[in-house]
């Protein structure tokens, strides 16, 4: 395990803790060299052994994740899955959620020395739903955040849809702001500039590129589009296996309903008929419910923490 220390990557997190009154977290950028060579990369909040385990959806990252651990204040790991953040990219650009789910396990047992609870967000949550099928021990409860198997995302926003098949290099991260902002992104321009410089990296030719596979896998396919092309980043999550991994989860298993995200009502009930011990919890949030409603769902992760063993 490599252990590191960025301080350019936590710099706003101090000024995100002062807007909320809270205290900042210890932060640590640790990495996990896999058995393939890949390398798996994740962050260290707080002291102590993680609590809570943390897993975004396609084409985020970690920060993602930021506000709502301050908002939990406690012990977190938040990994960087395959494809995403510091992590290494896959070959063969499969980002299902079965796919990824290797990863984070060895993860878990590298970096945690107890059950977690598990929240994954989207890609995230199906991900996370194959760990807790797979590895029981390792995992004290499942949430998962406005996503279930099978369903299509592709109806998604039109201007996400260009956001990720437009270009994938810029000449300075003030054009990548000004590309996202135009595209309706960000509820501020110092919101945008900060998701934009934690989701993109300098290229050995002084080029910004993103740093998600996912965003170069879309635009390669609207180049040159073929029969045999990765999928688009929207069709990562349409595998309708996950509900098989869901029936096999014998911890606790909540759903998080985004009212303004991709989880109707409809889905929501066919989730719970088919988990009828399962919780629901809608929120009024758009579909990334940690960075619109972080002290909601902090709040909801906060009760599984506490809830007795």
């Amino acid at each position: 395990m490599g252990v590191t220390t960025n301080a350019s990557e936590v710099q706003y997190l101090p000024l995100q803790a002062h807007a909320l009154g809270v205290p900042a977290p210890s932060a640590t950028r640790v990495a996990l060299t896999l058995p393939d060579g890949r390398e798996l990369s994740a962050l260290r909040y707080g002291t102590g052994g993680p609590l809570i385990t943390l897993l975004h959806g396609a084409g985020l990252n970690a920060h993602t994740w930021d506000t709502t651990v301050l908002h939990l204040q406690l012990p977190t790991l938040v990994i960087d899955l395959a494809g995403h953040g510091d992590s290494s990219w896959r070959d063969d650009a499969d980002y299902s959620g079965r796919t990824l789910a290797p990863d984070v396990v060895l993860a878990l047992q590298e970096w945690t020395s107890e059950p977690q609870i598990l929240v994954g967000q989207s890609l995230g949550g199906l991900t996370a739903a194959a760990v807790a099928s797979t590895h029981p021990e390792l995992v004290r409860a499942l949430i998962t955040v406005d996503i279930t198997p099978g369903l299509d995302t592709s109806g998604g926003p039109s201007a996400l849809r260009a956001f990720y098949e437009g270009p994938t290099d810029f000449a300075t991260r003030d054009e990548l702001v000004d590309r996202a902002m135009s595209l309706g992104f960000g509820g501020n321009r110092a919101e945008t500039e900060r998701g934009v410089f934690l989701n993109t990296r300098v290229r050995p030719d002084g080029r910004i590129e993103w740093k998600h596979h996912f965003a170069h896998l879309a635009a390669a396919a609207l180049a040159t589009p073929a029969p045999d092309a990765p999928a688009a980043p929207s069709r990562a999550i349409l595998d309708s296996s996950g509900w098989d991994d869901l029936a096999a989860v014998t911890a606790p298993v909540t759903l998080v309903r985004a009212t303004r995200g991709f989880v109707s009502e409809a889905n929501a009930d066919e989730f719970q008929t088919r988990l009828p011990h399962a919780q629901v919890v809608a929120m009024d949030a758009t579909h990334n419910v940690q960075e619109t409603a972080p002290g909601q769902l902090a709040q909801l992760i906060r009760a599984s923490v506490d809830s007795p063993r």
